[in-house]
């Protein structure tokens, strides 16, 4: 079963789990594996799947396209995976992204108690040639919507039909043995890599907050050295801690994984990226049952480097993505639940 250490190992408040991408076989990142994973089509947990208005961007109401999910059980939730969907249309005006939360316990309406051998690799198939919920063969959403014609192409909304018909579905409608093999599809989904997690080098943690120590205290030798006066070194320490302490802490805990995409530390403190745009408690809501949302995990800019999207500010960019969850992470039985995720930006300063 591919499922991230952070799955199995008990929750610690001081310890942050980092997350690479690496490619893996198609087999592995199959829902029945609980994989933990970005790009390509959502792996399911639930097979009660969330109905496609819930997948349309509240900014220009076109469909979002899976960007990743992460395989995150608790004492509470045998299974849990939390996915992440965004818009990718570059003309929105107000580019949304959605979370959801899916739980299930050992005993369920889809997998057996036990995990699953890992398959092995078989031609790869359509999205709704498999047994189980009609998906959209665009992008992996519940489909409720079939071609007139064939009838067995199954399509989220009309937009992914019309995309699929124009790239290649008029051609190859109706044809024999075309419902099983593979048709030419819109490339609208990200690249898929399987989400690899590791516990982040204590002992570099402690190195980072030396060499932090050493800087700041080679800086105020300076500062006597030249004789600066008392209100400059006052405003350059105000300026120092409102955006550059920030952001050089960011860089320098970043150096040390330099290809980390995602960090996990349930209940600890995401690591920012500007002082700007940082919420405050009351900016997070809480969970519709009553219970606080706590902070679980961050998407990371250099996830970016993998998706082949265009520049900055003219395609899908970020600074982080935080996630926060409901601590209590209540059961919604085999349906998908909403939960936050605050986006915070690069300060212009940082350009």
């Amino acid at each position: 079963m591919a499922a991230p250490s952070l799955a199995m190992a008990p929750h610690d408040e001081a310890s942050v789990e980092l997350g690479f991408v690496e490619p893996a076989a198609p087999a592995r990142l199959l829902s029945s594996q609980f994989p933990s994973k970005v790009g390509g089509r959502p792996a399911w947990l639930s097979l009660q799947l969330p109905v496609p208005e819930r997948l349309l961007c509240g900014g220009c109401t076109r469909p979002m396209v899976f960007l990743l999910q992460v395989y995150a059980p608790r004492d509470c939730a045998f299974h849990r995976a939390l996915l992440i969907f965004c818009c990718a249309v570059p003309a929105c005006p107000r580019r949304r992204f959605a979370v959801f939360r899916s739980q299930l316990g050992r005993i369920n309406d889809f997998y057996g108690p036990d995990p699953d051998p890992e398959p092995e690799p078989e031609p790869e198939a359509l999205p709704g040639t498999r047994p189980g919920p009609r998906l959209c063969r665009v992008c992996g959403a519940s489909a409720p919507k079939s071609c007139s014609r064939c009838r067995w192409a199954h399509y989220c909304g009309k937009e992914h039909q019309s995309r699929d018909w124009k790239a290649g579905h008029r051609e190859a409608c109706g044809r024999p043995g075309e419902a099983a093999g593979s048709l030419s599809c819109p490339n609208i989904l990200f690249p898929e890599f399987e989400l690899v997690m590791e516990l982040e080098d204590s002992d570099d943690q402690k190195l980072e907050n030396l060499k932090c120590l050493e800087s700041m205290s080679a800086a105020e030798s300076d500062c006597v050295t030249e004789a600066i006066d008392e209100q400059e070194l006052e405003a350059m320490a105000k300026h120092e801690s409102k955006e550059d302490r920030i952001f050089a802490k960011f860089k320098r805990r970043v150096a040390l994984a330099p290809d980390q995409v995602l960090r996990y530390c349930r209940g600890g403190c995401p690591l920012w990226v500007s002082g700007e745009n940082i919420p405050s408690k009351t900016d997070i809501p809480n969970c519709p049952c009553g219970a606080k949302r706590e902070f679980e995990f961050q998407v990371m800019p250099q996830l970016l480097n993998y998706l082949k999207v265009d520049c900055l500010r003219e395609s899908l960019d970020w600074g982080t993505l935080c996630v926060y969850t409901c601590e209590q992470s209540c059961d919604h039985g085999n349906e998908y639940c909403t939960e936050f995720l605050w986006k915070q930006d690069f300060s212009a300063e940082q350009f």
